[in-house]
């Protein structure tokens, strides 16, 4: 008698469609195909790991050969000869071949040879490749004239974790399935029925990591499970699922991220030590944190999203994330995302996690404090030059382009006359005029070489005709008086308005230490 213990994804592996948990569109469509007999030559299952590829193939392999019926049934029996013998995987016909390692074209050929062959003991013979993205070039181009016209009693089953390397030639022979992440309550009643049936004490706190742990695959979640029981000796709670994960609890991280926020380096430093030295693992505190970023975010107000039902914390917890919510903005959230997305191959690939993570804080801190790039540039516009404010003036008209025209502005304008004596008056008082498209042409494309009040010497690097025109035109409206436009023809290597802005919003000091918190990060328009 073998006494040898049976994991808990073996031993609860579906051995039926009933039983195949989360699939079921996959679970439908197969079944009606099988009931109304219109079973494709080639399938291919392609997902995550552990969401039932192979025991797809395997029920699939069983519904073609289970002699409960005289034909394929949606419904094998799993008592027949054939059907224990697929189970076990020991049937004669369905051959499980590993493309991991059978990759070579040698390998493909012999099961080109072997098909032509009729099935021994089933009505079909099912060939499963597994992992089929690893087969060679030469592997693939071998199989491709048996795949499409295989022996009307071959049934090829292929699967694939990474569905982006098989060739699109393969792919377009065969009848495609994406098999879905399972959700978490799906894993949680699954989780909680084996608890059941092994006579296991499982809370539902446990139950609830374990089942996020899983990340949507149910082999993940059972060997977590299993473990868990090998662990507690069958009482699992959630204190040795966090232990046995290195996590820390939501309600620390809740905690930890509002001192974090807070401001108080010394104490965000000495809380992060408090969670290390209880043997948390840093890396899944990162990822935990993220997490909390993504849920204040989405909890956020600013962006009226509602009630997050599905966010993983409790209702107390919850209220805490709304109430920091309140105090902070949704661009500090962002930017802290981006940090912590930066940060975490750093952590990944760091000698010492340790210090990484806490220079990762001080950096988190310092650009929570950080005003917004809309505020910095507001405040540096208002360091910049006063407005434009109204003064009398003339001058006569003369130089080698002129032109006179007429303007309509706005009519708390029409009696104020301005005084331009620079290049960034003119920028502002086409702005304050609404002149959208000669302040774009003018900020963008002229290089002002000298002005005073009734002359502009200037180089041009755009291709409007009519901008010397319409520029006068409106510079006698708002001054009183004709101005001389003098067009140099060679560039004078002078900034235009925008360029300058720029040069000078890069030597502030605090959009410099913006952008350095992001790698290639450049100033790519001024408003």
């Amino acid at each position: 008698m073998d006494s040898n213990y049976t994991v808990l994804a073996r031993k609860y592996r579906s051995q039926d469609f009933k039983s195949l948990i989360g699939q079921d569109v996959l679970v439908k469509t197969l079944t009606t195909a099988i009931n109304t007999g219109r079973i494709a030559h080639a399938y291919i299952f392609t997902g995550i790991r552990g969401t039932g590829k192979t025991s797809t193939a395997r029920i699939l392999a069983k519904a073609l050969n289970c002699l409960s019926s005289d034909g394929p049934t949606a419904t094998p029996c799993g008592v027949c000869e054939n059907c224990r013998a697929i189970a076990a995987g020991q049937h004669i016909d369905v051959m499980e071949i590993d493309a991991a390692s059978h990759t070579g074209v040698d390998n493909m050929r012999d099961i080109m040879d072997a098909a032509q062959y009729r099935p021994t003991n089933g009505r079909y013979k099912v060939y499963i490749i597994d992992e089929v993205h690893m087969l060679s070039t030469s592997a693939f181009n071998a199989l491709l004239k048996t795949l499409e016209e295989p022996p009307a009693h071959v049934i090829f089953i292929l699967a694939t974790t990474e569905i982006r390397k098989v060739p699109v030639t393969i792919l377009s022979r065969c009848q495609r399935f994406d098999l879905v992440r399972v959700p978490i309550e799906t894993l949680k009643k699954h989780f909680a029925w084996i608890a059941e049936q092994e006579h296991v004490e499982l809370s539902d706190q446990a139950n609830e990591l374990l089942a996020r742990a899983a990340d949507g695959s149910v082999r993940d979640g059972l060997s977590l499970l299993d473990q868990a029981i090998a662990q507690t000796g069958g009482h699992v709670d959630e204190r040795a699922v966090m232990d046995m994960l290195k996590r820390a609890d939501r309600g620390v991280v809740v905690d930890f991220m509002e001192t974090l926020l807070s401001g108080n380096v010394a104490n965000a430093l000495a809380k992060a030590d408090e969670i290390y030295t209880n043997g948390a693992d840093l890396i899944m505190l990162l990822s935990d944190m993220m997490e909390w970023t993504h849920w204040a975010t989405r909890m956020h107000p600013a962006l009226r999203a509602g009630e997050i039902d599905s966010a993983p914390y409790t209702a107390d917890q919850r209220d805490k994330i709304k109430k920091i919510d309140t105090k902070i903005s949704l661009n500090t959230l962002s930017r802290i995302w981006q940090v912590m997305v930066a940060a975490m191959p750093e952590m990944q690939a760091t000698g010492n996690q340790k210090q990484c993570f806490d220079m990762l804080i001080v950096r988190l801190m310092h650009i929570a404090d950080m005003p917004s790039v809309p505020e910095i540039l507001a405040k540096q516009q208002q360091s910049g030059p006063a407005p434009v404010s109204g003064k009398p003036g003339g001058a006569t008209m003369s130089g080698q382009e002129s032109a006179t025209g007429n303007a309509t502005t706005g009519a708390h304008q029409s009696n104020a006359v301005l005084s331009i004596t620079s290049a960034n008056d003119l920028a502002n008082a086409l702005q304050a005029s609404k002149e959208i498209l000669l302040f774009s042409y003018y900020t963008s494309n002229i290089e002002v070489v000298e002005i005073t009040d009734g002359k502009i010497k200037y180089f041009d690097r755009g291709t409007d005709a009519e901008f010397t025109h319409k520029l006068a035109t409106w510079l006698e409206q708002k001054t009183g008086r004709a101005w001389v436009m003098e067009r140099v023809m060679e560039s004078q290597n002078t900034h235009t308005v925008t360029e300058q802005k720029k040069e000078e919003l890069e030597a502030d000091p605090l959009v410099a230490s913006a952008m350095s918190l992001f790698e290639d990060a450049e100033i790519v328009g001024i408003k």
